[in-house]
């Protein structure tokens, strides 16, 4: 799901018709050659050929977009060259470190294209593209990314979210480049709390669970309780050194980026730097454990001011044992969505908890500041106390009017399957710079959308006895191809680019958080439209109404 950058290249020689000048008063004759039939153009007494003058002129014009650009570039050198001294004085000795930690995982991944390639070559005579692109193909940057760790893993992560921004090969790819990390030993967790609280742990907390609950490539999270309230609490502490990792690797993209910028200025149109940078702001953000919390903050306050606290929630943050690096919050207790045998057993009716859910995140689009972007399983449970619990505001998403109301337009043409209302949001929604066929674009995306009943999935039941008591257990989750899912939305990108459209970041979070949703629909209610029930409110005055609440 994904968004592909692309950058768009002319082919072929423009050819602009020679006007001569007005005061000239040229008495221009046509004349044949006999002897080669071709044509010439007279001017007084000299004869000029017409394909001799057109390669002259387009080798002036070449010569003067020559001239043009190595003025820019003479011109903005100082500017490269001042950033990049900044940038590497920011990145500092840690720098060197990842670049020899680069080096090895270059010859590590290096190695396995040479021994592919051998093999190959001993089974056949030609070599698949995919080992003709080097280290430069999809699946060897994948593998080279995987190698390079915590930075690169969620580099790859956002690329296989972001198909308006990147070829589709490397979205796909990059589906495989999960965030699985080892858990880093307990006594340097140990010594980040001391550090961060500032004193001992024993003052703040009854215990930590030396044991961590989950452990991604950034953080790590651990169950701990509170001295003196004696509430139950999960900690999520920054991992030792990502810091440094991740503001050298994002420094030497940044700079790798702004090179190639300035070498090949057509790459510019492409916004490649704008892209990088989007990437370090969005990346920086997330081990800013500061900025998760008032993400967290601002999500509780639309649930109070919309009166939905009995529907949902989000897990308290306790500031006075949090800070930058160590992000401590109320401990909830629930089930995933997907978890059909507990869900029933915690309420009567599963349907209504999904539509509650729905009905949160839609308002949450409209009345927050930022969105929940990454609505997973893990992120998004029942509690006990029958509410909805959003999980992790580490991932969120900004949305801005104009994309929403065609959003709103492009959501309400897939209920009503209206497809040339659907081609005219994108079309709205996308930066193009040429007119677009809007009733042949209609066509091409009916029928990539009759395609969404077609996808396959399936409603797994597990039964376990219970010896003592002989009763059943029943327990269903639902498996979807999680490629076939990405590759539905790989085909909307895919055809609006062919009609010059480019969509905004924001478009490809969304889009990729109501496939979660399309996939607890099949779970807990498959005959629900989630687009066309009116239960499931999506509506465009619930920001002014948040906002009359709030004022």
């Amino acid at each position: 799901m994904a968004m592909t950058m692309t950058s768009v290249c002319a082919r072929g020689s423009c050819r602009f018709p020679f006007f001569p000048s007005p005061p000239l008063q040229l008495s221009i004759a046509k004349c044949i050659n006999s002897s080669n039939n071709r044509w010439r153009m007279k001017m007084g007494n000299l004869d000029f050929h017409p394909n001799r003058f057109s390669l002259n002129a387009r080798y002036s014009q070449a010569q003067d977009l020559f001239t043009s650009r190595l003025q820019d570039s003479i011109a903005n050198f100082p500017r490269l060259v001042e950033d990049i001294v900044q940038t590497s004085i920011n990145t500092g000795p840690r720098g060197a470190l990842r670049l020899f930690q680069g080096l090895q995982a270059f010859v590590g991944v290096g190695s396995e294209w040479l021994a592919d390639v051998s093999r190959s070559t001993r089974s056949s005579t030609e070599i698949p593209t995919q080992l003709q692109l080097g280290l430069l193909s999809p699946l060897y940057l994948r593998r080279l990314f995987e190698r390079m760790g915590a930075t690169y893993i969620k580099l790859g992560q956002f690329i296989a979210s972001a198909p308006t921004l990147f070829p589709s090969e490397y979205v796909e790819e990059f589906q495989n480049c999960f965030d699985r990390a080892p858990a880093v030993p307990f006594q340097e967790i140990e010594a980040i709390l001391r550090e961060e609280l500032g004193r001992p742990i024993d003052s703040v907390f009854e215990y930590v669970d030396p044991a961590p609950i989950a452990s991604a490539s950034i953080a790590q999270v651990h169950a701990a309780r509170l001295k003196g309230s004696q509430e139950d609490v999960v900690i999520k502490v920054l991992k030792p050194g990502i810091e440094d990792v991740l503001m050298a690797d994002l420094n030497f993209v940044y700079i790798v980026a702004r090179l190639l910028e300035f070498l090949n200025p057509e790459l510019s149109r492409a916004s490649l730097v704008g892209i990088v940078n989007d990437i370090r702001e969005s990346m920086l953000e997330e081990v800013d454990f500061n900025k998760e919390a008032v993400n967290i903050q601002s999500f509780k306050r639309y649930l109070e001011a919309m009166g939905l606290t009995r529907q949902a929630t989000a897990p308290n943050v306790y500031q006075h044992c949090s800070t930058r690096r160590i992000l401590t919050m109320e401990r909830l207790y629930g089930v995933p969505l997907t978890d059909l045998d507990s869900i029933s057993s915690l309420v009567s009716s599963p349907e209504t908890t999904l539509i509650t859910a729905l009905n949160v995140w839609f308002g949450s689009l409209l009345a927050c500041e930022t969105f929940h972007a990454d609505v997973h399983a893990g992120n998004l449970w029942l509690l006990r106390d029958g509410r909805i619990g959003f999980l992790d505001f580490g991932i969120v998403g900004r949305i801005s009017p104009k994309t929403w109301a065609a959003m709103e337009v492009f959501l309400a043409s897939i209920a009503t399957e209206e497809y040339e209302s659907m081609a005219s949001a994108l079309v709205e929604m996308g930066a193009t710079n040429k007119d677009v066929d809007a009733r042949a674009f209609a066509r091409d995306l009916e029928k990539i959308f009759s395609s969404i009943q077609e996808l396959d999935s399936e409603i797994v039941v597990a039964t376990a006895q219970n010896e003592n008591t002989n009763a059943a257990a029943v327990s269903a989750n639902i498996v979807v191809d999680e490629r076939q899912m990405n590759a539905l939305f790989l085909d909307v990108i895919r055809v609006s680019e062919s009609y010059g459209l480019r969509f905004p970041r924001e478009f490809a979070l969304l889009m990729k958080q109501l496939l979660y949703f399309d996939r607890y629909t099949r779970l807990l209610a498959p005959n629900l439209n989630m687009l066309r029930d009116q239960r499931i409110s999506i509506v465009s005055n619930r920001r002014n109404n948040y906002r009359e609440n709030i004022l």
